[in-house]
């Protein structure tokens, strides 16, 4: 028996008034998800433990299987692990994400306008990083360029001081969201490298948002997650664009894919995510496949409708579509679970902690049902899986 779990980011969402009051994924033209809905089980998942934020950190770890309140040390220390930064004990991570602000003056009255800087490409992410850290003097701070936006920073014997996240804020004046030293005098010192920066004045200049300031969030020490082979008994494969996925990959055994050209925004190489799960589960003998598709979070928190569908559309033609012809046609007996992690509406551009919907699939055991996957057909059915990590064993049958 093969497995396969395919996760769309924040796929999630509320009905929309202009779709009809249907959601981006009702809404969309999903044929394979709702072909294998109506031969599998839909319901709800409940992945945010309760008293804990919504996010992909604590949701991803909770669909794999790993209790957020026992195993969640913080969102930045995953993402470390995946790029290969080496935490002391004493250490503290931090994201530090390059963000869009806009002009206002004093800095504490500028509105944060893009949490991604319009998806920036990594290479020049990294040119930015560079130019600020050229300013930085201290010591105490190393550091560690990420995946498109998304880098981090390592505090020596540093203080895990919790901070707003920037996609929690977008359109608002980020004074009352500001943290204090040490981290706003380096925010401030980033925006001034920053705003003249050629490489933003180009951006400018084609119509795209500058990548113009550090954020700061996500701290937490260095996690330890125990091995999903010897937790589950199977061996897996991650395959994601973003670090944080990879790390969990990293930090529970799993072997982590590279896909060339996985960017996490919508235009990603879908096809060389599914491909990389085929090859891993029938060429190389892994038993289990974890496929992390960022695009719809992404999307979610654009705030735009018409490419969030999109993001779903592509979802199910060029991930889940490939994936499940490629087992049936191996012969191989095999599951499949879709599902979120979290929703993110694009009423409120960030994460909530509402469940969401699964669909569950065994080709040895076809159902017949009259089920369209989307989260109003998964409460209909009376389906409740309770618990995120209880997911996993629901999928590997233990």
């Amino acid at each position: 028996m093969k497995y396969a779990l395919i996760l769309g980011d924040g796929m999630a969402d509320e009905p929309i008034e202009s779709l009809g009051n249907r959601t981006p994924l009702e809404y969309a033209s999903t044929p394979m998800m709702d072909e294998l809905a109506a031969k599998g089980e839909i319901g709800i998942v409940h992945t945010i433990p309760k008293g804990m934020k919504p996010g992909s950190d604590t949701a991803n770890l909770s669909v794999l299987g790993y209790d957020p309140k026992r195993f969640y040390s913080g969102r930045s220390p995953l993402e470390a692990l995946s790029i290969g930064v080496p935490m002391k004990d004493t250490d503290i991570s931090y994201r530090v994400n390059i963000v869009t602000l806009d002009g206002a003056e004093p800095f504490e009255a500028k509105t944060i306008i893009d949490h991604s800087s319009d998806e920036i490409c990594t290479e020049d992410s990294a040119v930015l990083l560079k130019a600020v850290l050229e300013t930085f003097d201290d010591p105490r701070f190393q550091f560690y360029a990420g995946t498109s936006y998304r880098h981090c920073m390592i505090w020596d014997k540093g203080e895990a001081v919790e901070l707003q996240q920037p996609h929690d804020h977008l359109g608002e004046v980020i004074g009352p969201y500001l943290p204090g030293e040490p981290f706003l005098s380096m925010m401030k010192k980033s925006y001034e490298v920053l705003k003249d920066h050629p490489l933003n004045q180009e951006r400018i200049r084609k119509g795209l948002n500058p990548a113009n300031c550090f954020w700061f969030w996500g701290a937490g020490r260095k996690p330890l997650l125990e091995s999903f082979e010897k937790k589950f008994g199977k061996k897996g494969v991650m395959i994601s664009a973003v670090d944080l996925l990879k790390g969990i990959g990293v930090g529970s055994g799993m072997t982590v894919v590279k896909v060339e050209g996985a960017t996490g925004g919508l235009n990603t190489n879908y096809e060389g995510k599914a491909e990389a799960a085929v090859n891993a589960l029938l060429r190389d003998g892994y038993d289990f496949a974890y496929v992390h598709v960022e695009a719809p979070d992404e999307m979610g928190h654009q705030g735009s409708v018409e490419k969030k569908i999109r993001s779903i559309e592509y979802l199910d033609q060029r991930v889940i579509r490939i994936v499940k012809e490629a087992l049936d046609a191996s012969g191989e007996d095999y599951r499949i679970l879709v599902l979120p992690d979290h929703p993110t509406p694009i009423r409120v551009r960030t994460h909530t902690a509402d469940p969401v919907p699964y669909l569950l699939y065994d080709s040895a055991d076809p159902q017949q049902h009259e089920w369209k996957y989307n989260e109003r057909e998964a409460a209909l059915s009376g389906n409740d899986a309770g618990e995120g990590p209880a997911m996993m064993p629901k999928l590997l049958q233990i």
